[in-house]
């Protein structure tokens, strides 16, 4: 049952067919709203018109490089940083995680509906670059030697504290997570505990230990 209170402008069927007029909602239930019309107290049902689709500019990025497209949403839906949704757009079908919502010239909210929205801004994050940083194993180089390279993985990825890694050429032991800001279901911002995962599309930085037998032979 709605509030009395609540009120919407329809036409009346018995004084104003052709202009809008404030009416009282009643009741809601099967598609209709039953009002009463605040001129002549005529009561009369109204189809409940469904739910109104808009369309927003999204922004999105992947490594160094973004594009902008559009997504068409419902006006009352809530958006937050930190969800995920699909765009489809002519450069690609992609999973992305809102990092920013824009509600206004330099304004930026956490949370909005999407009738506050100007601009999602976004990140890819079914494919990802990750982040590494490796030290030499003890006895096999200096603090100095440590080296730095990525890796383009899958965003599902799980990276484990302690395990070992094997990619290609490289292979290490991680020691360290540091994650994303954009990643709110994780309590801490670095994880160095052995058993602790991130899944990739999270990982800011891996921190680790060389593994490999000849990558530090030439220094």
């Amino acid at each position: 049952m709605s509030a009395p209170q609540d009120r919407i402008a329809v036409e009346c069927p018995s004084c104003s067919p052709a202009e809008p007029t404030v009416h009282e909602v009643l009741k809601e239930g099967g598609g209709h709203r039953t009002v009463r019309c605040t001129e002549c107290s005529h009561v009369h049902k109204v189809r409940i018109e469904s739910e109104t689709e808009v369309e927003r500019d999204v922004i999105v990025s992947q490594d160094d490089e973004s594009f902008s497209t559009t997504v068409d949403a419902p006006l009352d839906e809530t958006v937050a940083v930190g969800e995920e949704f699909i765009v489809d757009s002519p450069e690609a079908i992609m999973l992305v995680r809102i990092t920013g919502i824009e509600v206004g010239p330099e304004q930026r909210a956490e949370e909005a509906t999407v009738e506050e929205v100007n601009t999602i801004w976004t990140r890819a994050v079914d494919n990802v670059t990750v982040n590494v940083t490796v030290n030499p194993k003890e006895g096999t180089g200096d603090r100095k030697d440590t080296r730095s390279f990525d890796l383009q993985l899958p965003g599902d990825h799980e990276f484990v504290v302690g395990e070992t890694e094997s990619f290609g050429d490289e292979e290490f032991i991680i020691k360290a997570i540091q994650v994303r800001q954009d990643a709110p279901e994780y309590r801490h911002g670095k994880f160095d505990h052995d058993g602790d995962m991130v899944y990739a599309k999270d990982v800011k930085r891996l921190y680790g230990t060389d593994q490999t037998t000849s990558a530090w032979s030439a220094w």
